[in-house]
């Protein structure tokens, strides 16, 4: 386990390097109010975050991994690694990813933002499922490009309140 003066050095390590993390607006939205019976999921807000963060151009199979466990025991805590297989250059480069996952009532988990400085584009952390789906990674480089792929998973237990 971590201490919170090694998280903080992970955090402003990250920083450093030329890469962010922030909790989505909704996340937040959510966490200060309190859950009131069961959430379903949002189809249209997953559809709409996917179009936005494309902004309408097709995207492309290869040049991103996902990495979920097929089988997440607990759903609280799914680990989920991302990474830009393409070449990073100073002319093109990963500016965001995003990690959604299809049938939860947020669908947005997570967002990442680099830099050039960053010399690479991935990154682990641990999101929450609602229940058994598929979650989608899409990563935009700087010269348009927009990249997607995805994984089902299979979740033991509700994760979302459910």
């Amino acid at each position: 386990m971590f201490d919170h003066t090694t998280r903080r050095s992970l955090v402003l390590g990250a920083a450093a390097a030329g890469a962010s993390l922030a909790l989505p607006a909704s996340a937040l939205a959510q966490a200060k109010t309190p859950l009131v019976g069961p959430l379903a999921p949002n189809p249209a807000e997953f559809k709409k975050t996917m179009e936005q963060f494309s902004g309408g151009k097709p995207a492309q199979a290869d040049g991103l991994l996902l990495d979920v466990p097929v089988l997440a025991d607990n759903p609280s805590a799914v680990p989920v690694k991302v990474k830009v297989t393409l070449p990073i250059s100073e002319q093109d480069w990963c500016e965001e990813i995003i990690v959604l996952a299809e049938l939860n009532p947020s669908p947005l988990t997570c967002r990442l933002q680099f830099t050039a400085a960053a010399g690479t584009a991935e990154a682990a952390v641990r999101i929450r499922l609602s229940q058994s789906q598929n979650v989608h990674a899409l990563a935009r480089m700087k010269s348009g490009r927009v990249l997607q792929t995805k994984q089902a998973v299979t979740v033991a237990a509700s994760g979302c309140g459910m």
